[in-house]
């Protein structure tokens, strides 16, 4: 019974942009934003992608910028 807690043990996601130490990130990076978005468009939530709440708040107003200047999809069809 002891190895069933164990076995279910993953390690803690890093967040990308604290590893790399990212000031601020660009609306106008749409290789970078793509990323976090689905096949549908909508936004991935921070516990898929694995960004701390800082970096997640900056990349949802990000995305939100960009697709406001047509940048990238409100919706995929």
């Amino acid at each position: 019974m002891a190895d069933i807690k164990g076995s279910f043990y993953r390690h803690k996601k890093t967040c990308q942009f604290c590893a790399d130490q990212v000031g601020e990130i660009d609306y106008k990076d749409i290789k970078l934003l793509s990323r976090f978005i689905t096949e549908r468009g909508k936004m991935v939530p921070s516990r898929v992608s694995a960004t701390c709440a800082k970096h997640q708040r900056s990349v949802s107003k990000a995305i939100k910028r960009a697709r406001f200047l047509a940048l990238l999809p409100f919706v995929n069809d």
